[in-house]
């Protein structure tokens, strides 16, 4: 079964968004067993959308079309895909009473335009997940084989372009349509593990000789899984596992051996699993310590705060962050010793000011040189860190373990500011396992 991503609409072709669902869903086909040869972005175009589709069902067994399913003049995949299978447009009752509820259940008045989101293709259904207004399409269809001019059944699926509602809908019932027309019956999945303090090319070396041992166990037919990595900036880097097997259980078997070897060679890099985050698994160490944490930071303007405060139930833990970007401010209000600002004595300085100012058995703090200009003569991705750890309940009093690291961090303004934010948090998981 192939299967081809086409994603409609003018801004993925400007460069106003980020064609980041056609990624997602070819990630998901693989997982699925599923291959995806094709990926395509096309405007807002009647015959240009109708033209794509109509290509990709030459060379493919199903389409996926994200996109275009609004209520405006310029949503046109419903009436494109009515033009390759040939027939017309026709509105549901059904799902133009869902539609009105919707908006009735929101309290918003209704345009009448958002009835074009009921209409169909005469032959299509819907989708049964609709989370948002617009409703996904199930639409089979024929196409002569070129070789025997026999009818060959073929499909397309149309999701909106709204990523949460279109993964939504892939995951809910286009993946396990799409297994059932292939005759898939064995099950594939993937476990991610999070690591962070090693870089793509030292993991891969470092697991070298376990990816070539899986291939020897493969070819040799012997179930094993694969090893694949995958550079996710400010998140860390995963390293995803995947499997096969006739059964779930299988699977999850596989799947949990091969967790623990890749563990045993990686050791402490690996911070995390699936959908686990640097600021969760800190987090969850301080909370099982019963710690409270507060946060100094320079450069960061927040960032280290907002994802703390992103994880659910962190006010347990997290008691606030002192956005010291001015330099006065680190002297006044930090207490760090006036004189330069971007070094480990005013990093270490600002973690114990957190830890007084914010009452709190953990101070960490971060202070550096974002870019792209040189400060205090210091180059653009230099970074101090520093962590300030008492016992359990010292509220900001008494002594404390102290410890601190400059290093230089690669990329652009955003980059180092979004690294600072894993290392600080990552040097403060390392003293919190020795604890």
């Amino acid at each position: 079964m192939r299967v081809e991503v086409v994603a409609v609409g003018t801004e993925l072709l400007l460069g106003q968004i980020v064609d980041s669902n056609s990624s997602w869903i070819g990630e998901q086909l693989a997982l699925a067993g599923l291959d995806s040869y094709f990926q395509t972005k096309v405007g807002d175009n009647l015959t240009r959308i109708a033209e794509v589709i109509e290509l990709a069902l030459s060379r493919s067994d199903a389409v996926i079309c994200t996109g275009g399913l609004g209520p405006t003049q310029d949503d046109l995949t419903r009436e494109a895909i009515a033009r390759v299978m040939g027939v017309e447009l026709e509105e549901s009752e059904e799902a133009a009473e869902r539609i009105i509820a919707m908006f009735g259940g929101r309290g918003r008045r209704m345009s009448m335009n958002n009835l074009r989101q009921a209409m169909k293709p005469v032959g299509a259904e819907f989708i049964p997940e609709q989370p948002g207004t617009a409703p996904g399409l199930i639409c089979p269809l024929e196409r002569p084989d070129p070789l025997t001019g026999e009818a060959v059944p073929k499909v397309i699926y149309a999701v909106p372009g709204v990523p949460w509602e279109m993964q939504e809908m892939v995951s809910g019932t286009v993946l396990a349509d799409l297994q059932r027309r292939a005759g898939i019956t064995s099950s594939i999945a993937s476990r991610t593990l999070r690591t962070w303090g090693e870089s793509e090319s030292g993991l891969a070396e470092m697991l070298a000789g376990r990816m070539d041992e899986l291939d020897r166990l493969a070819d040799s037919g012997a179930p094993a899984a694969t090893i694949a990595f995958l550079a996710s900036g400010g998140e860390g880097l995963k390293v995803r596992l995947t499997a096969k097997a006739a059964t779930a259980e299988g699977v999850a078997d596989i799947l949990a051996a091969e967790e623990q070897v890749v563990r045993g060679l990686l050791g402490g890099l690996v911070f995390g699993v699936d959908d686990d985050t640097m600021e969760s698994v800190v987090l969850d160490l301080l909370r099982e310590r019963g710690m409270t944490l507060g946060v100094a930071e320079s450069l960061t303007g927040g960032m280290v705060g907002s994802r703390l405060c992103d994880v659910p139930g962190a006010s347990d833990v997290f008691r606030g962050s002192v956005v010291s970007y001015a330099s006065d401010v680190k002297f006044e209000l930090l207490g760090v010793p006036e004189g330069p600002v971007v070094t480990e004595d005013a990093a270490r300085a600002m973690a114990l000011g957190a830890r007084r100012v914010l009452r709190t058995d953990v101070g960490i703090a971060v202070t550096g040189v974002a870019g792209p200009e040189r400060q205090e003569d210091r180059p653009a991705g230099t970074v101090c860190l520093a962590v300030a750890i008492g016992e359990p309940g010292s509220a900001g009093q008494g002594e404390c373990l102290l410890d601190s690291i400059e290093v230089r961090l690669p990329g652009r303004r955003r980059q180092v500011r979004e690294f600072s934010v894993i290392s600080l948090l990552g040097l403060l998981r390392r003293h919190l396992l020795e604890i």
